[in-house]
């Protein structure tokens, strides 16, 4: 069942112009549509400026649309208001990409903690440290640190702290954006893993952004590729990384760095052992530079850089339709 649909959604920002000239429009998500099922973690996935953190930015609510809706369990959350907001916000929660910044300096890890429930009026204030003190075991933390300040912490443990905080109202979905790019490899592993041991005790469900394509192996149900506020290849794990179809799919399975090297372990993490070698992910060669957002080119706009681009690419948008059991937007899958 569908917990989060994303219908159709835009997002497009003013640019500040010179005196005289023409308005124009950063264009971070260009109609997209995808859906988050209960107990599931989905992905996008896609290089650094293609509206990724803009999606979870909307679909939190955080920011306005230009066009579009965002459903969560059948409702139009930008029509929300009172309780029915309040709800919306307890069901939804989030974890920040970066841990440094996501915490309060001024607050102990008791403060940050029991804030939600004091909110929600989950606990009662006699329970309110047990309370705080199971949250903070669930994410692998002592209870001897609840009076303790961010900046006492690792990067790792401030990460769980924020985990440990979006537990804390019980929700029903968790957007975590890039909740790992911050940490050193040998802390991404063990975050990684706390969350899929989460996932399967708590049975949330998560939207989960990302460009560290073994995260996204390991952890995924099903994966969108976005490329300039637009999604190209929509698919089952398993089945995007096995045959990617899309030429920007290729591109980017292709380039993801690998150790030829009999010496290298392929234990060094939990996540490591996916394999991202596809038949189809021969390395490619340099083929310049992501266009600007707010020039974005005519028709299929990976078009300029597309190895296996023809006559219809640079003239007619391809339209996001399913080809070989997956959704994937270009004319070699679906001729216009």
């Amino acid at each position: 069942m569908a917990l989060l649909k994303v219908q159709s959604l835009k997002k497009h920002f003013p640019v500040k112009k010179a005196f005289g000239e023409t308005a124009q429009w950063l264009k971070a998500v260009d109609g997209i549509d995808f859906s988050v099922d209960e107990n599931k973690v989905f992905v996008l996935v896609g290089e650094s400026g293609c509206g990724k953190s803009t999606v979870a930015r909307l679909v939190l609510r955080l920011i306005t649309p230009t066009s579009g809706r965002v459903l969560f369990d059948g409702k139009d959350i930008f029509g929300l208001d009172g309780d029915s907001l309040k709800a919306f916000r307890k069901s939804v929660q989030i974890v920040f990409q970066d841990p440094f910044a996501s915490l309060n300096p001024r607050k102990t890890v008791f403060d940050t903690i029991s804030e939600p429930l004091k909110i929600h009026r989950i606990t009662e204030k006699k329970n309110m440290k047990d309370a705080c003190a199971e949250l903070l075991k669930k994410v692998g933390l002592g209870t001897d640190i609840m009076n303790r300040y961010p900046h006492e912490f690792s990067g790792g443990q401030r990460q769980r702290i924020c985990i440990a905080r979006a537990l804390a109202v019980n929700p029903k979905i968790i957007v975590a954006d890039e909740p790992l790019s911050a940490l050193d490899v040998s802390i991404q592993a063990q975050i990684i893993n706390l969350l899929q041991d989460l996932r399967k005790e708590t049975k949330i469900a998560f939207l989960f952004i990302s460009h560290d394509l073994k995260v996204v192996h390991y952890f995924s149900d099903t994966v969108a590729v976005m490329y300039l506020g637009k999604i190209l290849e929509h698919a089952k794990t398993e089945d995007l990384f096995m045959e990617p179809l899309h030429p920007y799919t290729i591109l980017l399975l292709s380039s993801a760095p690998k150790v030829k090297t009999e010496a290298f372990s392929v234990q060094r993490s939990a996540f490591s052992d996916k394999k991202l070698q596809t038949p189809n992910s021969e390395r490619q060669p340099d083929i310049g530079e992501v266009p600007s957002p707010i020039h974005i080119p005519s028709g299929c706009p990976f078009h300029p850089r597309c190895p296996k681009r023809f006559e219809p690419c640079d003239k007619i948008i391809p339209e996001l339709k399913e080809a070989k059991g997956r959704l994937i937007s270009c004319h070699l899958w679906n001729p216009y």
